[in-house]
């Protein structure tokens, strides 16, 4: 691969994971990160479009080119992933496949092919003292992301950084290291030949766990945190970061199969939701359904289910129907059930009176992640968008949708569950600020 001139972080080797404390040289290690990123940060913000997005272009090719050479560091990752056994949702997380590779050229390319909202100046009004008062839309400086097994991460956090005119330090999990450098390796020499710095995005090349406890405490350079894993990670980067996270814990999200519905397609759209991929935040954990509809419809999902291996973990009413379906694991569901994500190969069922319990159920037991209706009922179509308080609210489709690809926003950076700055999938605008601007021709104030 064509490695750019300036990427000598990448070239330092790891050290030994599971340290709890930061020894001098990673403290020096951070502390160069930071300073990078920050001095980076301001060459971003004033940059071109044309230029992010040569950057953006440059990468997706880059990322074409080099599909062998990516699998073969990919394949050091799942060799050590699989040898250490780590369970098999979380080495499918770690593949670096080319569909997977294709799928992030093309948010590069669809992210260089969007207009570029930095400088935008919006809601702009003619106040009485003559002064016209608006909104700029503007990077927020550096961000630090900190996620887990999946490697294509690093190419969405990367491009969403670029063309929000950001900088970012990537500190990806120790299973994928390889797989990451290979990687950030293609970013430097995107940024590279679109004449941009390349410390906008830098990845932390060791996996010592101390690391974040630096990241996540630099105020100094370091403007938002975003952490994207499991939930002891989440929880401790919200605990103990210093500077402001946008975060989601878990994706328990639900279907619920309404009264009235179409059955066919509420059969259809349950199965895509939970099997399609089980691994994924926004598969679905919780199947919800009306008891007018649940002795029709519960048999048949039941059957496709079965067939797949799903285990179904049911209330009393589901388990008596489901009864009858050949090859079904049907179990009895306990409390705790109804609020797991499981990334597996298990779904809770329950049968619900209509509407409002299984809106009264959502909100107490989901992540507010991604729920979904299926219904031909448009009163209650409306009723679930409004009142379940969720990031992503769906009629008559799989929730496996709520993704920033599927939305067309060209890539994500995480998918958000707080209710401040950014809520759902996290792409351009979730990157960026608003500052006021005044225009004026010499008022003063009296």
């Amino acid at each position: 691969m064509n490695a750019p001139e300036k990427a000598p972080l990448l070239a330092q080797s790891a050290s030994g994971a599971g340290a709890e404390s930061a020894s001098p040289d990673l403290n020096e290690l951070m502390q160069t990160l930071g300073v990078q990123a920050r001095a980076a940060s301001a060459l971003m913000a004033k940059a071109h479009s044309a230029s992010k997005n040569a950057a953006l272009r440059a990468l997706a090719r880059r990322l074409r080119e080099h599909t062998t050479e990516l699998q073969a560091s990919n394949a050091l990752d799942l060799e050590r992933a699989q040898a250490s056994g780590l369970s098999e949702p979380m080495v499918d997380r770690l593949k670096l496949t080319p569909k997977i590779l294709e799928t992030v050229a093309l948010g590069c390319e669809q992210l260089a092919a969007m207009p570029d909202i930095i400088g935008e100046i919006s809601g702009l009004t003619q106040q009485p003292s003559g002064i016209r008062v608006g909104q700029m839309r503007v990077p927020l400086g550096v961000f630090g992301m900190i996620y887990e097994s999946r490697p294509n991460v690093t190419i969405e956090a990367a491009s969403l950084s670029i063309k929000s005119g950001n900088a970012c330090i990537l500190r990806g999990g120790s299973e994928a290291i390889e797989s990451n450098k290979a990687l950030a390796r293609l970013v430097h020499a995107a940024l590279a030949e679109a004449g941009l710095p390349a410390d906008a995005v830098q990845l932390v090349p060791t996996t010592d766990r101390a690391a974040v406890g630096r990241l996540i405490a630099m105020p100094d350079y370091v403007d938002v945190i975003i952490p994207r894993g499991g939930r002891s990670l989440i929880e401790r980067v919200s605990r103990e970061a210093k500077v402001p996270v946008i975060k989601h814990l878990d994706g328990n999200c639900h279907t619920y199969v309404d009264a009235p519905c179409d059955i066919d397609m509420a059969v259809t759209v349950a199965d895509n939701a939970k099997t399609q991929k089980y691994s994924p935040c926004n598969a679905s954990e919780g199947l919800l359904v009306a008891r007018d509809v649940a002795r029709e419809f519960l048999p048949r999902i039941g059957a496709v289910y079965a067939a797949k291996g799903v285990e179904m973990r049911c209330d009393a009413e589901a388990q008596s129907i489901l009864a009858s379906v050949q090859n079904a694991k049907v179990t009895t569901a306990s409390e705790q059930d109804w609020y797991t994500e499981y990334l597996a190969p298990i779904i809770s069922v329950k049968v619900v009176d209509g509407l409002d319990e299984a809106i009264a159920h959502i909100n107490r037991y989901g992540s507010h992640h991604t729920d979904a209706i299926l219904t031909t009922d448009h009163v209650h179509a409306q009723r679930f968008l409004r009142e379940v308080d969720s990031a992503s609210v769906m009629v008559n489709a799989s929730t496996r949708f709520a993704d920033g690809f599927e939305y067309g926003l060209g890539a994500e950076i995480g998918i958000s569950t707080d209710k401040f700055h950014a809520r759902g999938p996290v792409g351009l605008a979730g990157l960026t600020s608003l500052k006021w601007v005044v225009l004026g021709q010499g008022e003063i104030r009296t």
